[in-house]
């Protein structure tokens, strides 16, 4: 029971619209969980979120889960079956990871988290993506502008693209 209660602390659960928009204005980075009511968010990385959080020990770093039924602005995420997680930072999407990677996750968070400790101390300019959710996807992949591009030129040309 005790190991429960640790996982509700760990991640703050959003359950509607205005939760979603008051953890957006959270100072620091905010790592969610968005998932599909169905599935439920992924326990697998539970232990390595508790593990960074208790290394790192910074006030900086939140952790949330989120289902996309009963958010408005995670309509594109409904219907994926895949773990997607969502980087935000002073309210702006700056990285996503899809898949259970706990690799690549531990490696986003410390650099995106390193990233916004330059903005808020030194000013530096926060790097916003954009994320259409991409609805083809069939591998698990950090996502960034590139990777739509070539999704986007993909559907447009009917033709496959160099990654493949």
């Amino acid at each position: 029971m005790a190991s429960r209660k640790k996982e509700l602390a760990l991640q703050m659960v959003i359950s509607n619209q205005e939760l979603w928009e008051e953890m957006l204005s959270s100072r620091g980075l905010i790592v969610v969980d968005v998932y599909q009511g169905w599935c439920g968010p992924c326990k697998t990385v539970i232990s390595l979120f508790r593990k960074i959080r208790n290394e790192l020990g910074d006030d900086l770093l939140h952790f949330a889960v989120a289902e996309v039924d009963s958010i408005d602005a995670l309509e594109k995420y409904r219907g994926k079956c895949e773990p997607t997680f969502l980087f935000y930072a002073g309210g702006e999407l700056v990285a996503v990871v899809r898949g259970a990677n706990a690799p690549l996750l531990q490696k986003t968070i410390l650099e995106q988290l390193q990233a916004e400790r330059k903005v808020l101390d030194h000013g530096a300019e926060r790097v916003v993506i954009q994320d259409e959710g991409l609805p083809k996807v069939e591998e698990s992949a950090s996502v960034g502008e590139e990777e739509e591009e070539e999704e986007e030129e993909d559907d447009e040309d009917g033709e496959e693209d160099e990654t493949e």
